[in-house]
Formats: C-alpha cells, structure tokens, sequence
C-alpha cells in the first residue's frame, strides 16, 4: 500500500530541519514491480503506496516534515473487509450493526478459526496474533492459487472475464496481508517478525507469479487492441495501459532464465528492505539515556519532562518524575526533537545528534552493506529490463522524467542558495549576540537550538507555550468542521464499530450531505516507541469498489487509517500538539480525504490506487495551508483550561513565521531528493566512491554546512530503501508545486468570502479528490485550476519569489 505522508508547504518551525536528517517514514512503499501492479498503489504513509515491492504502500513524509513525526513505513498496505454501501444504509454509524458476510474464501474446518481467513466487516486487529500468521497466509496462498490457475485457464479479453476476477484475487490477498503488516507497524513483536519474515517468500513467489501470467498479460493486450478500446471509460483504459506497463516491469517478457534471475533479485529485495526497516526500528530503540541530575535537561520544557519521567516509568524506574526525574532520552522523535531544540546542555546535544545520525550504521544492525546489496540489485534489474539504470524504471510510471525531475530541484536549489546562506549568517550573529561560545563554529547540533532561540525573538512565539492551545480533540473538531465546509462531509465518531489494535485508537464514520455513510477512518495519533515504528502515515483498509461489494453492484464503501506519533497525553493533562504536530494531522487527513471521497468505482484506480507517485501529494499537502487560515486556526486554537481563543497578535505572528528559514529547510529536502536520484542513476555499485562519498558530493551544492563526514544519514534513510520513493523522493517538490498552486485557487477566490470558498472546495472535491486514478493527474489539475501548474504559488507561499526574481 501506500503509505501518504505529509509534506509541508510551510516552513514554520521546521528550526529543527537538522535534527531530523533521518526521523523516517512510514515509508509503506517500497513499491515493487515484483508484484502484480494491482497489487500496489501510486503513492503516503501516509504511505505510502503502497507496498514495500509488492503491496500497496502507504505514503511517508518527507524528511523535513514540520511536525517531525516523521513518515514510517507500513510496510505493506492493509486493506479491510468487504464494506458495501448497500450495507451501511443505517442513519446513525454508531447504531451501525455489521452483517454477516456471504464468504468468497472458503477454508478447511482445521483452520478455519483462524481469524485471518473469517468473513468480518472490519478487520479483527485486536485478535489477530502472530502465530495465526503462518497457517493463514500459507492456506490463503493455496486457495488464491487455484484461483489463478481457474482464470488463466478461462481468461478472456473483457471486463468479467479479466479484470473483475483478477481484482478480487489481488483484494484478498491485499486486506490479509495488509492487515498483519499494519500490526508489524504499530504492534511490532519479534514474533509476529519471525512469522512474517517465514511466509514473505511464499508471498512473493505468488505475486511475481501474478505479476508474470502470460496469460492475463495477452488479454490485457487484446483488449488494448480491440475495436471496443475507444469505447472503454477514461479509468478502464488507464487500468489496462498500467497493466500492460507494470507486466512489463514485473518481467512478464523475460526468458526464462532471465525472469528466474529476476525472480531472484526481486525475492531478496524483498528481504532486505524489511531488514532494513527493521534495523532502523531496532537501532532506535537501542538507544537510551537516563539522566539523573536537572542541570544536564536545563532548558527542556515542561511537556519533555514529563514524557522523559514516563518514558524512565515505563523502563523500570517506577518513582520518576518530570520535576524530579529521573528522566530517560531516547531517539524516539517527540524526545529527540526536544533535546535538539531545547536543550542548553550543548554535550547532550551532540550526544544525541551523533547517536541520531549513525543510527544502524554499525555491528548487527548496520545498514551499509544492505544498501550496498540493494542498490546493486535494482541496478541488475533495470538492466534485464533493458533500462539504463533504475531511475528510468521508478520514472515510467511517474508523471515526470529524471531530465525534468533534476530540472526542477535545480531551480528550487538556487533559488534557495542565497537565503540559506543567510540563515546560517543570522544565526552565527545572533548566538554571537547572546555571548554563545559556540557562535563562530557553529555545528550540526546546534543549529536547531539557535534556531528555535532566533525564531522565539524574532517573532517573540515560543512553541511549548502555544501548546496549550491545541488539544487533540479541539484541533481534531476543527479539522473536521473545515471538511464539513470544504467538502459538504461530516465525520461522527463510530468508537465501538470497529476492532482496534490499541485503547487509544479513534474509529470515524464520514457521512456526505444526505447523511449516508460514504467511508470510514481508523487513527491512531500517538507515539508508543517500544512497539511502534516512527513518522506518520496513511494507509488504506479497503478502497473503493464495485467489483469486491457483497452484491456487485453497489461500490464497497472506502476504509483508512492515519497514523502519526504524536506527544500524548501526560499524568491528567490530554495530548497537547505542537504546531508542527497540527499540520502533520491535516497532511494525513489530505491523504484520507482523497482515498474516502472518491467517486470512482473502478476499484483499481479508486482513491489513492492509480495515482502517479509524483502527484500522489497533492491533497495532503493542500490541507496543510489551512493550519495558517485564520478562521480555521481559530477555530481549533482554544486553551484546554479556559477556553480562551489564540490571541490576535500570535495569530498575525504565526503567519509572520511561516516563511523562517525556509531556504535552510528547501535545501535539506532537496539534498536528499538529489541524493536519492544520483544514487539511482549515476552511482556505480562496488565502484570507486562509497555511497556516503556520493553523499557528501551532493552535500557541497545542497547543504550550506556540509554533514559530518562520520554522518550515516543514508543508514536510516527508509523511503528509499524500505519503501516507495527509490528514484522517486524528488516527488515531495514536485506535488508541493502542484498544492501550492492549488490552494492559490482559493486565494484567487477570496478566502474570506464563505461562498467563494464553499464552491472552490467543492470544485476541488469533484476533481482532486473524486477522479482518483481514473484520470491522468495534469488533466485533473487543469480540469480543478483551468491551467497548467506554475511554481509562482509555491516560491510566493515559502518566502522565495523575489530570490528568483
């Protein structure tokens, strides 16, 4: 699946860009070819999609993200149950009782307890444990065996006798799957690991399989080369021109000994994408800090505390207090994020930011030789699909080119050189103005915390006071009141009609103007380190769709997830977001809001499903711009205690500093979309330079200081060796052109005219977040704005228009 992570337009308190080099995604999306392409999503998560090489994936953030839970990899996107419109015609979602499901999938009596092979309507996360994996995937292979042997024998080129059941074949194997993938990501044990790591391969060996059926591959080319193809709808020939694509990539035309090489690669790099994952997760949860003494956590603010003093509470140290400690560090990104920012303790800082960058860059857990492996895998494959490298292979399905892809970074880069450079100069002088011992060589560590003390006198705004103002459930009510203007939707809580996989898991019912059900939605906000991965993503449950509905003709309604890591709740007082921890939700909620409001019943380009990677951004994107309209913070800005609205002046300030550094912060997603691309074209595996020379190459044009040279950032870096962004990270700036200019719309339009507004959202509501994949994404653009995209809205709203002037 993919997983859809939030990409910010906004640069507010990205102070920390530094620290975050690697707080990574969910990345859900190592999006391989090895898999039918029905089997993955176009990007997440967030994220993706969808899947690492196989499923759909989920949609991770970028790097830089504002709200510093970064994008995790789902590894895998789940899909639920089969959910029909015909089933929820109930007024009330919470009166909502589930029907029994006619079974597609019948198993044998010994495993048929096995909660991965029951009918439900939701998927049962709160009883599945590992040891159902193994029996389950293995029984459910077999039976979608048969079920592939039975088309390929009677395939035919048309819609019933092709499309339809191969749809239903990739379904099931998408909502099993993704289901104990979503667990592996926020219920991570080394059980449910070993289980997942037994079967992967069987699971491969069938979607490579899938993926490679002569067969289906002829009949999709017949239908292409049919009379009937003018007839077909816009969707059903993009359905069969992907198929026909991703066949290609998947090896469908390999001779035999080259498709079992292939084969090959794809199976191991499978494997070590999870490896790789998994190392990061484990590396980050090696690392722990307990501090006894108050001088060293000087400047941490009240909410650190706390969750340091119940972060040490939970390892043990049972009589932990924030005031009186003692208090556990970890790299866990709500900690990490807070030392880097606040933390006066300059060798605590240091501490922390190496530990940070060299993440699973040594002993059991090092990365490097896997991302040696792994990149001269995709290199071998692309060559056997007579590619030059894999960039071309990640751009054939992309809206862009590696030529027009390095094009735009290249404008962004020195549009952006300039300011950045005089970020570094500011903060060299300000620190120098503070007597800061440091001033004149300023490091790596202590860019975030000169930063934060630069934005807090510059626009006298200091974060951890401004939490108060955003409890989860007023920022989560705002939320869904712009939805209700925006997009004529409500969302009613639905608590209780759903399992869950944790206590603080939200279930949500998404009603359209009628008050019918339309979709529904699982978050899961909060950080829990010893068991979930970090970042912030979607995913889906269950997409859009006709095909798989209980009586074939009324569509299956939509199911999400959204996924973030944010503070939670500490001693009595409820989770109180930080701003940047606001805009990851609505960055989320973008992505949701495209996979439940589609009106597309194809469900292989429904939703998020179909979508070029490139464009995928564009909805989660677009509704980060509303964190800085003033009717919309306003509404969700109010103090959990009194009820006092967010003063005028902060508001005003807030908006003042959007724009801060964002020059610094541009730069730093641009080096690692630069990075992503040279690795993935240019870079020679076991040649004369290492990937952190390469590194370090890029760095000298994208960094204004250059990382340390021990900085192991690529160790961590997920979203391109354990998800779907290989050759594909660039895709952040390249949908941030496409939702800045999207939200000029609105601008355009008058944002404080409430008429104006109400029908430019639903103008966006019946293009952006209708079409799905069923329509090529600059024709959806154009059909939304009346034009082509144009970078004017984006330099503008990041502060950088009269650089390039």
């Amino acid at each position: 699946m993919r997983i859809i992570r939030r990409i910010p337009n906004t640069v507010l308190f990205n102070t920390i860009f530094v620290t975050v080099n690697i707080l990574m995604a969910s990345t859900r999306f190592s999006l391989s070819r090895s898999v039918h392409p029905i089997l993955k999503r176009p990007p997440c998560s967030s994220s993706p999609r969808f899947a690492p090489k196989a499923l759909l994936k989920s949609y991770p953030c970028p790097l830089w993200s504002s709200s510093f839970s970064f994008c995790l990899q789902t590894l895998h996107h789940s899909t639920s149950p089969y959910l029909s419109s015909s089933s929820f015609s109930f007024s009330s979602c919470s009166s909502f009782s589930p029907p029994s499901m006619a079974s597609s999938f019948t198993v044998d009596d010994s495993i048929g307890s096995n909660p991965l092979l029951q009918d439900f309507d939701f998927p049962p996360f709160d009883i599945v444990e590992a040891k159902h994996v193994r029996p389950g995937i293995r029984a459910l292979l077999k039976k979608l065996e048969s079920g592939l042997d039975e088309l390929e024998k009677t395939v035919e080129p048309s819609w019933p006798k092709l499309v339809e059941p191969l749809e239903k074949i990739v379904d099931r194997l998408t909502v099993v799957w993704g289901m104990v993938n979503h667990l592996k990501a926020v219920k991570d044990s080394a059980e449910l690991r070993a289980a997942i790591e037994e079967v992967q391969p069987e699971k491969v060996k069938f979607q490579l399989r899938l993926g490679q059926s002569k067969p289906i591959y002829n009949a999709f080319k017949a239908i292409k080369e049919s009379p009937d193809w003018q007839s077909l709808s816009e969707a059903r020939k993009r359905i069969v021109d992907a198929q026909i694509k991703e066949a290609v990539l998947n090896g469908v035309s390999l001779e035999d000994d080259k498709r079992e090489q292939f084969n090959k690669i794809e199976q191991e790099l499978e494997r070590l994408s999870h490896k790789f994952s998994e190392n990061v997760l484990d590396a980050t949860k090696k690392f722990e800090k307990l501090i006894t003494y108050n001088k060293e956590i000087d400047g941490l603010p009240a909410t650190a505390l706390g969750l340091a003093a119940q972060t040490a509470v939970s390892k043990g140290h049972e009589n932990a207090t924030a005031e009186n400690g003692p208090w556990m560090i970890t790299l866990d990104a709500p900690s990490f994020v807070s030392v880097m920012q606040h933390a006066r303790n300059r060798a605590l800082r240091e501490e922390v930011y190496r530990a940070y960058i060299t993440r699973a860059s040594s002993g059991d857990l090092d990365n490097t030789p896997i991302i040696n492996q792994i990149l001269k895998l995709r290199l071998e494959k692309a060559k056997l699909l007579n590619y030059n490298n894999y960039a071309e292979i990640s751009m054939a399905t992309k809206m862009a080119t590696v030529d027009k892809a390095e094009e735009l970074l290249e404008k962004i880069r020195s549009a952006s050189w300039d300011a950045a450079v005089q970020d570094v100069e500011d903060l060299k002088s300000y620190s120098k103005s503070q007597a800061a011992s440091e001033a004149d060589s300023l490091s790596h560590w202590d860019i975030s915390f000169w930063s934060e003390r630069l934005r807090e006198s510059k626009y006298d705004i200091n974060e951890e006071e401004l939490r108060p103002y955003f409890s989860f459930s007023k920022v989560m009510d705002g939320l869904f009141n712009l939805a209700k203007i925006l997009f004529g939707i409500d969302i009613e809580p639905a608590d209780g009609l759903a399992p869950v996989w944790n206590k603080d898991v939200r279930f949500y019912c998404v009603k359209d103007s009628s008050g019918s059900p339309i979709a529904y939605f699982y978050f899961d906000p909060y950080s829990r380190p010893s068991e979930k991965r970090e970042g912030a993503w979607m995913d889906e449950v269950v997409s859009r769709s006709r095909v798989v509905s209980r009586n074939g003709t009324t569509a299956r309604l939509p199911v999400a997830h959204m996924v973030c890591n944010q503070t939670p709740p500490v001693g009595d007082k409820p989770s109180l977001m930080t701003f940047r921890e606001v805009e990851t939700v609505f960055h989320e909620f973008g992505h949701a809001l495209q996979h439940m409001l589609t009106k597309q019943d194809e469900g292989l380009v429904a939703g998020i499903r179909g979508v070029e990677w490139d464009a995928v951004e564009l909805p989660s994107q677009f509704m980060e711009n509303w964190c800085y309209h003033r009717d919309t913070l306003m509404s969700i800005a109010k103090h959990y205690q009194t009820g006092e609205s967010l003063p005028e002046e902060v508001y005003l300030k807030l908006l003042a500093a959007r724009t801060f550094r964002a020059g610094s912060l541009s730069l730093r997603q641009i080096r690692f979309a630069s990075l992503d691309l040279e690795l993935h074209t240019k870079y020679i595996p076991d040649g004369p330079e290492s990937v952190y020379d390469v590194d370090q190459r890029v760095s000298r044009k994208t960094q204004v200081i250059p990382p340390l040279p021990e900085d192991r950032f690529l160790c961590g870096f997920n979203h391109i060796f354990a998800g779907g962004y290989a050759a594909g990270y660039y895709s952040y700036k390249w949908a941030e052109v496409l939702s800045a200019d999207a939200f000029s719309a609105f601008e355009d339009a008058g944002l404080e005219d409430n008429k104006a507004v109400k029908e430019t959202g639903h103008k966006f509501r019946e293009t952006v977040l209708a079409f799905g994949g069923g329509k090529a994404p600059l024709e959806v653009f154009v059909e939304f704005r009346g034009r082509e995209p144009s970078p004017e809205a984006l330099l503008r709203h990041n502060g950088l228009l009269s650089v390039t002037a």
